[in-house]
């Protein structure tokens, strides 16, 4: 118990005190005109209050993952709790943070532009294909998720169906990815939000009030299963800690924040709040059911992390729980998958400079990209989405590595972001080298590969920071 409230604290005390500090070192000012009025367009540009835009942001960033990660990251044990907490607060909000922000200095532009900006033409390059193929990945799934959970409710007839449930909810994504930010997003969006904050925290409450023996942390290096927490478990927890995809949402927010007073609470806020989210989730995990984490396995084999989301939330809070957790397991992936989409409409509008005011250049560029996603879902890629969660921290790193880039032309010091792109720098390596869909080499030599990896890279980034003598100036104007 006292572990899990540690953790809370932690994350608390991270957004009021270090998030403060982050973002007045950031340098946000609240007199510089943001995108959303510069640019004002109607459709992607528009400026909203800072709660529907947070609302939005966790909303997008969260979907499942904050759920499902934090049930797999629970089979660790409580040292779940200390990444979810240290790893929010000193990595995954800061990413967020950055990745907003930095699209508010720079037109509201995608992050493959600016990472671009930063790192070079190369790494815009790697980038576009990298987020497209990621955020194409994170649509297709969360659009067959759902529709296999709706075929599958018990319903007869065509609602059985799967492929009807598909057409469905590829005719929303597509509606929801042309149509303009303030006509559908900001209308449910907050709602769905709202929704799921208002689940996590009635979990938690319940989980209070009954007195679950949530477990302590002892030994925070050992895995209860004997498998090993470095790396493994800095992947398994992606969402609620830092992760990659989150990068690819927060400029779509950038583009309707009024202004830059309201990044912290949105950007570094949204993060910290999916942080509980997870944090809760995976102290339920490990405490209801009755043999501990060998009963969360048995769950977990029956019936996956969407299972255990059930049993939980009928067990604490009855039928109310079984229906938010129903809701919550279709509707949360559903509002990730349709803003995925629309973050590579966005993607692919910044690489090609195409504007996105007219409805004709909106579909131009959704067709072919709903196209090749219904595509996908008739081929099994389960092999392919192994590599997701890999691909996910590799592309949170080089976003923070970017943005101590940016620090560095800021004349600034760039080590609240340069420290946990080595850190995320030797998770990656270290999981590719170890991961049996990875080379599957021995802990002996992937850890010490990994650490000097990442130290290498940190050389290599003090010495292009060192020849960097051209300050990138803001693209907005104050």
């Amino acid at each position: 118990m006292f572990s899990f409230l540690g953790a809370l604290a932690v994350l608390i005390v991270g957004y009021l005190v270090y998030g403060k500090w982050v973002d007045r070192h950031f340098g946000a000012d609240p007199d510089r005109v943001t995108p959303a009025h510069a640019l004002t367009d109607g459709v992607d540009f528009v400026p909203l209050p800072w709660h529907k835009i947070f609302l939005i942001q966790f909303l997008n960033i969260a979907g499942l993952g904050p759920i499902f990660g934090a049930i797999m990251g629970a089979l660790y044990g409580p040292s779940a709790f200390l990444w979810i907490a240290f790893g929010c607060v000193f990595g995954g909000a800061v990413h967020d943070y950055f990745s907003g922000m930095l699209s508010v200095r720079q037109q509201g532009q995608s992050i493959p532009e600016i990472v671009g900006l930063y790192l070079g033409e190369g790494a815009r390059k790697l980038m576009r294909g990298f987020s497209v193929v990621l955020l194409v990945l994170v649509g297709v799934v969360f659009m067959v998720g759902p529709a296999g959970l709706l075929a599958n409710l018990g319903m007869e007839g065509i609602f059985a169906n799967t492929s009807f449930w598909l057409a469905i909810i590829l005719a929303y994504y597509f509606i929801a990815t042309v149509m303009p930010v303030d006509k559908v997003i900001s209308k449910i969006y907050p709602v769905f939000g709202l929704t799921l904050l208002i689940m996590a925290v009635g979990v938690g409450g319940m989980m209070l009030i009954k007195g679950l023996p949530i477990p302590e942390i002892t030994d925070p290096l050992s895995h209860p299963q004997g498998q090993p927490v470095w790396p493994m478990l800095f992947v398994t927890i992606a969402c609620g800690a830092i992760s990659g995809f989150h990068a690819t949402q927060s400029p779509m927010m950038s583009r309707c924040l009024p202004t830059e007073r309201y990044g912290r609470r949105v950007f570094f806020g949204a993060m910290v709040a999916e942080a509980v989210v997870a944090l809760i989730w995976a102290a339920a995990a490990m405490a209801f059911f009755p043999n501990g984490l060998e009963g969360l396995n048995e769950v977990l084999a029956k019936g996956g992390a969407g299972l255990v989301v059930n049993e939980v939330s009928v067990g604490l809070m009855g039928t109310v729980g079984g229906m938010m957790a129903i809701l919550g397991v279709i509707v949360c992936p559903i509002t990730s998958g349709d803003t995925a989409f629309r973050s590579v409409r966005l993607i692919f509008a910044d690489a090609c400079n195409i504007s996105q005011s007219s409805t004709r250049t909106r579909l131009m560029l959704a067709v072919p990209v709903f196209a090749v996603g219904f595509a996908l879902t008739y081929i099994d890629f389960n092999i392919i989405w192994r590599y997701f969660a890999f691909s996910n921290q590799a592309l949170a790193t080089i976003v923070l590595w970017a943005s101590a880039m940016y620090m560095v032309h800021q004349g600034k010091s760039h080590w609240l972001a340069s420290l946990p792109a080595t850190f995320m720098t030797a998770v990656c390596t270290t999981y590719i080298l170890m991961a049996p869909e990875g080379l599957g080499l021995t802990a002996g030599i992937s850890y010490p590969v990994g650490i000097v990896a990442a130290i290498a890279t940190l050389i290599w980034f003090m010495m292009a920071a060192a020849r960097r003598s051209i300050s990138v100036q803001p693209a907005v104007s104050s």
